[in-house]
């Protein structure tokens, strides 16, 4: 269990602080929502959310079965829709350190960790995900 505590800073600023660790992130309303734009929105920590998730599930992984995922990256791009306001689709595209080759096993194993982390399974079904892993 974690506990974060939330604070409005105002002007479309938040902070959340993680008690257990006292790490704190600041957030900001996006420019289209009438926000700056400084920080991440609380969307986009939706996304930044899956894709941590997917990275540690597959780090989990990889320490099971000993594979090296080391410097593996990947970018989440979040589209917003309207009517109401909402994350209709996230895109995420994964990159695997260069020089590196993984056997047909290994990407099966590494692929089916990203897509079965806990954030994935809490997304509502209606948001689109589009996952792409470039081996």
């Amino acid at each position: 269990m974690a506990t974060i505590r939330n604070e409005y800073l105002g002007e479309l600023r938040t902070r959340a602080t993680h008690l257990k660790s006292g790490n704190s992130i600041i957030t900001d309303a996006p420019v289209d929502n009438q926000g700056k734009g400084e920080a991440f929105s609380p969307s986009d920590l939706v996304a930044t959310a899956l894709g941590s998730c997917m990275l540690t599930l597959m780090g989990i992984a990889a320490r099971t079965h000993e594979i090296e995922i080391e410097g593996t990256k990947l970018e989440t791009t979040k589209v917003m829709g309207t009517d109401p306001r909402r994350i209709v689709r996230l895109d995420v595209s994964f990159t695997f350190p260069a020089g590196k080759s993984y056997s047909d096993k290994e990407k099966a194993i590494l692929e089916k960790a990203a897509v079965t982390c806990p954030v994935y399974y809490s997304l509502d079904p209606a948001i689109e995900k589009d996952i792409q892993f470039n081996w």
